[in-house]
Protein backbone atom coordinates (compact mmCIF):
# COMPACT_ATOMS: atom_id res chain seq x y z
CA UNK A 1 0.00 0.00 0.00
CA UNK A 2 0.91 2.95 -1.13
CA UNK A 3 2.09 5.38 1.80
CA UNK A 4 2.37 9.18 2.29
CA UNK A 5 5.21 10.43 4.11
CA UNK A 6 6.51 13.88 4.95
CA UNK A 7 9.28 13.81 2.30
CA UNK A 8 6.51 12.72 -0.58
CA UNK A 9 4.82 16.55 0.71
CA UNK A 10 8.03 18.00 0.95
CA UNK A 11 9.47 17.22 -2.57
CA UNK A 12 6.03 18.44 -3.68
CA UNK A 13 6.24 21.62 -1.90
CA UNK A 14 9.38 21.46 -3.35
CA UNK A 15 8.11 20.86 -7.09
CA UNK A 16 5.91 23.68 -6.61
CA UNK A 17 7.78 26.61 -5.50
CA UNK A 18 10.34 25.62 -8.48
CA UNK A 19 7.29 25.44 -11.02
CA UNK A 20 6.01 28.76 -9.48
CA UNK A 21 9.46 30.31 -9.51
CA UNK A 22 10.02 29.50 -13.44
CA UNK A 23 6.46 30.91 -13.86
CA UNK A 24 6.92 34.14 -12.10
CA UNK A 25 10.81 34.51 -13.71
CA UNK A 26 9.15 34.08 -17.44
CA UNK A 27 6.80 36.72 -16.39
CA UNK A 28 8.66 38.81 -15.31
CA UNK A 29 11.58 38.39 -18.47
CA UNK A 30 8.10 39.03 -20.44
CA UNK A 31 7.95 42.38 -18.74
CA UNK A 32 11.83 43.21 -18.73
CA UNK A 33 11.45 42.36 -22.73
CA UNK A 34 8.19 44.57 -23.23
CA UNK A 35 9.84 47.51 -21.49
CA UNK A 36 13.00 47.05 -23.12
CA UNK A 37 12.16 47.42 -26.84
CA UNK A 38 13.80 49.94 -28.90
CA UNK A 39 13.52 51.12 -32.19
CA UNK A 40 16.71 53.03 -33.85
CA UNK A 41 15.66 56.65 -35.45
CA UNK A 42 18.16 58.71 -38.38
CA UNK A 43 17.13 62.04 -38.25
CA UNK A 44 18.79 64.81 -39.94
CA UNK A 45 21.31 66.81 -37.98
CA UNK A 46 19.50 69.71 -37.67
CA UNK A 47 16.51 68.06 -35.94
CA UNK A 48 18.90 66.91 -33.22
CA UNK A 49 17.73 68.83 -30.28
CA UNK A 50 14.07 68.56 -30.61
CA UNK A 51 13.87 64.94 -31.93
CA UNK A 52 16.23 64.08 -28.71
CA UNK A 53 13.60 65.69 -26.82
CA UNK A 54 10.73 64.08 -28.42
CA UNK A 55 12.17 60.97 -28.08
CA UNK A 56 12.83 61.21 -23.90
CA UNK A 57 9.04 62.07 -23.90
CA UNK A 58 7.94 59.27 -26.36
CA UNK A 59 10.44 56.96 -23.58
CA UNK A 60 8.18 57.98 -20.60
CA UNK A 61 5.09 56.95 -22.20
CA UNK A 62 5.54 54.29 -24.36
CA UNK A 63 8.18 52.07 -22.72
CA UNK A 64 10.70 51.90 -25.36
CA UNK A 65 14.15 52.80 -25.78
CA UNK A 66 14.55 55.46 -28.29
CA UNK A 67 18.36 54.84 -30.14
CA UNK A 68 18.89 58.11 -32.58
CA UNK A 69 21.66 58.37 -34.97
CA UNK A 70 22.06 62.11 -36.02
CA UNK A 71 23.85 63.10 -39.62
CA UNK A 72 23.67 65.10 -43.10
CA UNK A 73 20.64 63.37 -44.26
CA UNK A 74 22.76 62.05 -47.68
CA UNK A 75 25.19 60.21 -44.98
CA UNK A 76 21.96 58.65 -43.42
CA UNK A 77 20.61 57.58 -46.79
CA UNK A 78 23.32 56.35 -47.69
CA UNK A 79 23.69 53.96 -44.64
CA UNK A 80 19.87 52.77 -45.04
CA UNK A 81 20.61 51.75 -48.34
CA UNK A 82 23.59 49.82 -47.44
CA UNK A 83 21.31 48.00 -44.66
CA UNK A 84 21.93 50.00 -41.65
CA UNK A 85 19.42 49.02 -38.56
CA UNK A 86 17.30 52.64 -39.03
CA UNK A 87 13.02 52.00 -38.56
CA UNK A 88 12.39 55.53 -39.51
CA UNK A 89 14.12 58.24 -41.19
CA UNK A 90 13.96 62.17 -41.41
CA UNK A 91 15.27 63.75 -43.76
CA UNK A 92 16.29 68.08 -44.04
CA UNK A 93 14.96 67.79 -47.77
CA UNK A 94 13.01 65.49 -50.03
CA UNK A 95 16.09 64.61 -52.60
CA UNK A 96 17.50 61.80 -49.90
CA UNK A 97 13.77 60.47 -49.26
CA UNK A 98 13.51 60.48 -53.20
CA UNK A 99 16.74 58.63 -53.29
CA UNK A 100 15.66 55.72 -50.72
CA UNK A 101 12.28 55.50 -51.94
CA UNK A 102 13.92 55.16 -55.84
CA UNK A 103 15.44 51.98 -54.24
CA UNK A 104 12.62 50.81 -52.09
CA UNK A 105 14.18 51.57 -48.80
CA UNK A 106 11.67 52.60 -46.92
CA UNK A 107 7.91 52.15 -46.55
CA UNK A 108 6.78 54.69 -49.31
CA UNK A 109 2.99 55.05 -48.08
CA UNK A 110 4.33 55.95 -44.33
CA UNK A 111 6.06 59.20 -46.25
CA UNK A 112 4.86 62.35 -45.27
CA UNK A 113 6.43 66.34 -45.17
CA UNK A 114 6.77 67.14 -41.50
CA UNK A 115 8.70 70.10 -41.15
CA UNK A 116 9.68 73.49 -42.59
CA UNK A 117 12.39 75.61 -41.82
CA UNK A 118 14.34 78.72 -43.30
CA UNK A 119 18.12 79.35 -44.18
CA UNK A 120 20.25 82.23 -42.53
CA UNK A 121 23.42 84.15 -42.46
CA UNK A 122 25.21 83.82 -39.25
CA UNK A 123 27.95 85.43 -37.85
CA UNK A 124 29.76 85.45 -34.54
CA UNK A 125 28.08 86.83 -31.50
CA UNK A 126 30.47 89.57 -31.29
CA UNK A 127 30.75 89.98 -34.73
CA UNK A 128 30.27 94.17 -36.03
CA UNK A 129 28.13 92.75 -38.68
CA UNK A 130 24.06 93.05 -38.63
CA UNK A 131 20.90 93.58 -40.21
CA UNK A 132 22.38 92.64 -44.17
CA UNK A 133 19.60 92.78 -46.41
CA UNK A 134 20.33 89.32 -48.48
CA UNK A 135 19.49 90.08 -52.25
CA UNK A 136 21.43 90.76 -55.32
CA UNK A 137 23.07 93.48 -53.90
CA UNK A 138 25.06 91.91 -51.22
CA UNK A 139 28.66 92.31 -51.31
CA UNK A 140 29.30 88.48 -50.29
CA UNK A 141 32.68 88.14 -51.28
CA UNK A 142 33.80 91.59 -49.90
CA UNK A 143 32.27 90.72 -46.27
CA UNK A 144 33.90 87.71 -46.12
CA UNK A 145 37.18 89.32 -47.01
CA UNK A 146 40.53 86.39 -46.68
CA UNK A 147 37.94 85.02 -44.75
CA UNK A 148 35.67 81.94 -45.39
CA UNK A 149 31.99 81.10 -45.38
CA UNK A 150 30.83 78.23 -43.44
CA UNK A 151 28.22 75.73 -45.11
CA UNK A 152 27.31 72.34 -44.81
CA UNK A 153 29.15 70.60 -48.08
CA UNK A 154 26.83 72.33 -50.67
CA UNK A 155 27.09 69.11 -52.63
CA UNK A 156 25.05 67.08 -50.63
CA UNK A 157 24.30 68.51 -47.12
CA UNK A 158 20.72 69.13 -47.57
CA UNK A 159 21.64 73.23 -46.04
CA UNK A 160 24.12 73.55 -48.21
CA UNK A 161 22.34 72.78 -50.72
CA UNK A 162 19.85 75.20 -49.97
CA UNK A 163 22.07 78.20 -49.53
CA UNK A 164 24.14 77.29 -53.34
CA UNK A 165 20.50 77.43 -54.73
CA UNK A 166 19.67 80.78 -52.74
CA UNK A 167 23.21 82.46 -53.28
CA UNK A 168 22.94 81.38 -57.60
CA UNK A 169 19.62 82.64 -57.72
CA UNK A 170 20.57 85.94 -56.42
CA UNK A 171 23.96 85.93 -58.52
CA UNK A 172 26.55 85.82 -54.91
CA UNK A 173 27.49 82.42 -55.89
CA UNK A 174 30.43 82.88 -58.16
CA UNK A 175 31.88 85.30 -55.91
CA UNK A 176 32.22 82.91 -52.94
CA UNK A 177 32.57 79.63 -54.72
CA UNK A 178 36.00 79.37 -53.59
CA UNK A 179 35.74 80.45 -50.33
CA UNK A 180 33.42 78.01 -49.03
CA UNK A 181 35.02 76.09 -46.07
CA UNK A 182 32.00 72.78 -46.71
CA UNK A 183 31.00 70.74 -43.52
CA UNK A 184 30.15 67.22 -43.14
CA UNK A 185 26.23 68.56 -41.85
CA UNK A 186 25.11 71.82 -40.80
CA UNK A 187 25.85 71.68 -37.14
CA UNK A 188 29.36 71.15 -37.90
CA UNK A 189 29.26 74.57 -39.89
CA UNK A 190 28.01 76.08 -37.22
CA UNK A 191 30.46 75.09 -34.91
CA UNK A 192 32.80 76.61 -36.78
CA UNK A 193 31.52 80.39 -36.77
CA UNK A 194 30.82 79.75 -33.17
CA UNK A 195 34.09 79.24 -32.66
CA UNK A 196 35.42 82.54 -34.59
CA UNK A 197 37.06 80.30 -37.43
CA UNK A 198 34.61 81.66 -40.43
CA UNK A 199 33.55 85.08 -39.98
CA UNK A 200 30.10 83.96 -41.79
CA UNK A 201 28.16 80.86 -42.34
CA UNK A 202 24.84 79.94 -44.03
CA UNK A 203 22.55 77.17 -41.70
CA UNK A 204 19.02 76.72 -41.12
CA UNK A 205 17.37 79.54 -38.55
CA UNK A 206 16.87 76.56 -35.90
CA UNK A 207 20.31 75.77 -35.68
CA UNK A 208 21.38 79.61 -35.41
CA UNK A 209 18.62 79.65 -32.91
CA UNK A 210 19.67 77.16 -30.40
CA UNK A 211 23.45 78.67 -29.80
CA UNK A 212 24.39 81.80 -27.82
CA UNK A 213 27.68 82.15 -29.65
CA UNK A 214 26.42 83.42 -33.13
CA UNK A 215 23.87 85.72 -34.67
CA UNK A 216 21.68 85.97 -37.81
CA UNK A 217 22.56 88.78 -39.73
CA UNK A 218 20.52 88.04 -42.63
CA UNK A 219 17.81 85.91 -43.75
CA UNK A 220 17.57 84.42 -46.91
CA UNK A 221 14.42 85.45 -49.22
CA UNK A 222 11.89 82.09 -49.40
CA UNK A 223 11.73 82.98 -53.63
CA UNK A 224 15.48 82.50 -53.27
CA UNK A 225 15.46 78.65 -53.14
CA UNK A 226 13.05 75.62 -53.28
CA UNK A 227 11.39 74.93 -50.14
CA UNK A 228 12.53 73.79 -46.80
CA UNK A 229 11.17 70.32 -46.14
CA UNK A 230 11.71 67.58 -43.98
CA UNK A 231 10.20 64.65 -45.30
CA UNK A 232 9.67 61.58 -42.76
CA UNK A 233 9.06 57.84 -43.49
CA UNK A 234 9.17 54.60 -41.92
CA UNK A 235 12.17 52.48 -43.40
CA UNK A 236 10.12 49.15 -41.29
CA UNK A 237 7.36 49.17 -40.56
CA UNK A 238 7.48 47.60 -36.83
CA UNK A 239 4.77 48.00 -34.33
CA UNK A 240 7.02 50.44 -31.82
CA UNK A 241 8.26 52.34 -34.90
CA UNK A 242 4.45 52.96 -35.87
CA UNK A 243 4.09 54.69 -32.63
CA UNK A 244 7.23 57.13 -32.71
CA UNK A 245 6.17 58.14 -36.41
CA UNK A 246 2.96 58.95 -35.05
CA UNK A 247 3.86 60.61 -32.02
CA UNK A 248 6.14 62.86 -34.49
CA UNK A 249 2.86 63.77 -36.10
CA UNK A 250 1.14 64.50 -32.33
CA UNK A 251 0.72 67.69 -30.79
CA UNK A 252 2.90 67.16 -28.26
CA UNK A 253 5.90 67.08 -30.90
CA UNK A 254 4.68 69.69 -32.62
CA UNK A 255 5.00 72.28 -29.77
CA UNK A 256 8.46 70.97 -29.04
CA UNK A 257 9.25 71.19 -33.05
CA UNK A 258 7.99 74.84 -32.55
CA UNK A 259 9.79 75.63 -29.40
CA UNK A 260 13.28 75.11 -31.72
CA UNK A 261 11.90 77.66 -34.28
CA UNK A 262 10.71 74.44 -36.91
CA UNK A 263 7.35 75.56 -38.79
CA UNK A 264 5.15 72.59 -38.61
CA UNK A 265 3.55 71.49 -41.75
Amino acid sequence: MFKITKRYFDSIGLTFVCIMFLFVAVLAGNATARATQTITVYAAASTTNAVTDIAKLFEQTHKTEVRLSFASSSTLAKQIEQGAPAEVYLSANPKWMNYLEEREAIVNATRTDLLGNRIVLIAPEESPLHDLTVDTKLNLSGLLGDGRLSMGDPDHVPAGMYGKKAMEKLGLWDGVKDKIAPSKDVRAALVLVERGETPLGQVYATDAAISKKVKVVGVFPESSHPPVVYPVALVKATGPAEEFLEFLKSEQAAEIFRTYGFAVR
